[in-house]
């Protein structure tokens, strides 16, 4: 059964191959979370203390910002058993940056086990979370042609808002 936890380091092997996998679709380029991680830590997380110092700064994020111009972050990762399948995030506020494409929740679910449902059950998850850390309702971004991230966030109750560039934006609320 799938599950949220906080980062952790008995996943490293399997957080590893995800992150494999992230960059064998080239996300090492992109503007993403997985991109910036992979660009910034990626050759520091083969080593033990590399891949300690990476959790410790994930899980510090909810206390402060990553560096400046980012704002507080708490991250989970969706985890089956050992195996780490993605993770989500919530920013705690929203710059204006991050309010036309970024949202208060980002997510990403490894390829070798996507279209298994387990985003929309990530997301569901996580809302009550967000809840209780203040933010309802909470804003999730997608991208345009991004059927399936649509899907994700339609299914757990997200409302268009609009269209903005190439971003749709809905709302979900959070709190029952």
């Amino acid at each position: 059964m799938s599950e949220l936890t906080t980062p952790d380091l008995r996943f490293r092997d399997s957080f590893l191959a995800a992150m494999d996998e992230f960059a064998a679709e080239g996300r090492a380029d992109d503007d993403s979370m997985v991109g910036r991680d992979l660009a910034e830590f990626g050759p520091k997380w083969r080593t033990h203390a590399g891949f300690t110092a990476y959790v410790e700064q994930v899980l510090g994020e909810s206390e402060r910002p990553r560096k400046p111009g980012f704002v507080r972050q708490t991250t989970w990762w969706w985890i089956e058993g050992t195996d780490y399948l993605g993770r989500i995030s919530l920013r705690h506020e929203l710059t204006e940056h991050l309010r036309e494409v970024g949202g208060h929740i980002g997510y990403d679910v490894r390829s070798s086990r996507r279209r298994e449902g387990h985003a929309t059950r990530m997301l569901a998850a996580v809302l009550p979370e967000v809840s209780a850390l203040g933010v309802d309702p909470a804003l999730v971004t997608c991208d345009v042609d991004n059927l399936a991230s649509r899907k994700v966030i339609e299914r757990n109750g997200g409302v268009l808002e609009d269209q903005r560039g190439v971003k749709l934006r809905y709302w979900i609320r959070t709190a029952p």
